[in-house]
């Protein structure tokens, strides 16, 4: 296997401190491979620009990557304060929805954005303030306000988003701002668009419904954000093309030891229905401001490479951290040992339902069975690429063709494939040998070494599948 290859892909967050075609070309060339732009943070000129640094950059190196976008979905925030608040243990807030309300005596009002807050919660629910550092209990609910009890004291300033764990909010999953911004990212061909707070597969069928409107190939992925989503797991990795564990608001809305579970589980759901998973949040926060992780950072992203999550996720780290390059190398030093301890088969477990499926298994075993092999695969489609990825079979490289733009920027979120775009020819025979030459000057293979070739072979007019060893010449 080449020293250069890695199975676990890496997504970064493009921000201030990457937003330079100089650092954006170091990312790429060091293994970045799909980069996410957060429209919470990001304007549509600035988008322009970065994207342009991007593809001028990828030119250089010859190698694209993908770009995804992060819509920035519904919240519950609080209004203007004439000042902040100091919260101690035991203080009382009315939440109201308009500040005119007229209120108690000594006890603070706080507007929020929700029209349906007070319809919402009943007495004994949790409202977390600020990410979760202020944690309130409701205790009084009436007609105009809920009162809400202090439980973790803090400083309480202007605007500060709100989350209500395991409160059904009646917010939709699509705003007018996400439907703009995705609109923009359909015109400057975004290949992936991340759905904040899905909590129900009928979320992503309205933004899927959406892009086909408008006639975008671009995939979704479901990040998953809140208790509800937790319940509606496995029917939205079903309706969805891939999962963003997504463990900041994951943390606050369920218990913190429950984290691990859940990640866990996601991560063994998206490989059983062939779709990508993503592990994101604090993978390396301490650097944003240190130069080498923490040793507990060093073991969380080990866990995601054992646990054979699709992508690992960077986000203040590479937007306004001091050593954006140095996070994907740590990365790439971290993914490359652990990725060495693994031995394993194609899985027996996947369910590889057709005949020509179940031969990608046999293919997959054959190249393990090979010293310095590899699987080479020619498509249009994502089926073969996932389906042989959803193998997880360690130490094989998994080179993937296709003649399709928008296919090969996508691979690259997808265990273990390394897409390569390529124009195929009617004589088969030819691509193959193409496609063995890209490799051989891309130094992925030497002489000598051994590919298996999943293709279509045409035997008296009919077409058939085939699996073909091929030696480098």
């Amino acid at each position: 296997m080449p020293q250069n290859y890695r199975h676990t892909k890496v997504i970064f967050t493009v921000g201030p401190a990457t937003d330079d075609e100089e650092i954006l070309e170091e990312l790429i060339r060091s293994g970045a491979n799909v980069c996410r732009f957060n429209m919470a943070h990001a304007s549509h000129e600035g988008i322009k620009k970065t994207i342009t640094r991007i593809r001028r950059a990828s030119q250089k190196i010859g190698r694209q990557i993908a770009l995804l976008m992060d819509v920035k979905g519904p919240e519950i925030r609080t209004g203007d304060l004439e000042a902040p608040l100091e919260l101690k243990e035991g203080d009382l807030v009315d939440f109201v929805r308009e500040s005119s309300v007229k209120g108690k005596a000594g006890i603070p009002q706080v507007s929020v954005n929700y029209p349906k807050l007070i319809e919402d919660l009943k007495v004994g629910d949790d409202l977390l303030v600020d990410s979760g550092l202020i944690r309130m209990k409701v205790v009084v609910s009436e007609e105009k306000f809920v009162r809400c009890q202090v439980i973790t004291p803090g400083k309480m300033g202007n605007r500060r988003h709100i989350n209500l764990p395991g409160v059904h909010v009646d917010l939709p999953s699509l705003t007018e701002k996400d439907k703009a911004d995705v609109i923009f990212g359909i015109e400057q061909d975004f290949d992936f668009f991340a759905l904040s707070f899905v909590r129900e597969a009928a979320d992503i069928e309205l933004l899927r419904n959406f892009l086909l409107e408008n006639e975008s190939k671009a995939k979704i992925i479901a990040k998953i954000e809140d208790q509800t989503a937790i319940r509606n797991l496995e029917p939205i990795v079903k309706a969805s093309d891939g999962l963003m564990v997504a463990r900041g608001d994951l943390g606050i809305e369920c218990p913190f030891e429950e984290l691990p579970v859940i990640q866990k589980r996601a991560i063994k759901l998206c490989i059983e229905n062939f779709k990508p998973a993503i592990v994101a949040t604090h993978m390396l926060e301490s650097m944003i401001t240190a130069p080498i992780p923490t040793r507990a950072e060093v073991t969380d992203v080990s866990n995601a490479v054992l646990e054979r999550a699709d992508c690992i996720m960077l986000s203040g780290e590479t937007t306004v951290g001091k050593y954006p390059l140095e996070c994907i190398k740590v990365l790439n030093r971290i993914v490359r040992r652990m990725e060495q301890t693994v031995k394993s088969k194609p899985a027996e477990s996947v369910s590889l339902e057709t005949p020509a499926e179940k031969m990608l298994r046999s293919a997959a075993s054959l190249a393990q069975e090979i010293d310095n092999s590899g699987l080479v695969v020619f498509t249009r489609t994502l089926r073969y690429p996932l389906l042989l990825s959803a193998l997880r079979s360690s130490k094989i490289p998994i080179y993937a063709f296709t003649d399709d733009e928008v296919l090969y920027r996508q691979m690259q979120m997808v265990w273990g494939i390394n897409p390569f775009f390529m124009i195929y020819t009617q004589d088969r025979e030819e691509s193959i040998q193409t496609a063995l030459h890209i490799l051989k000057s891309k130094k992925w293979v030497e002489e000598g070494d051994r590919l298996v070739v999943i293709t279509n072979v045409l035997a008296r007019s009919k077409v058939v599948e085939s699996i073909q060893l091929r030696r480098i010449e």
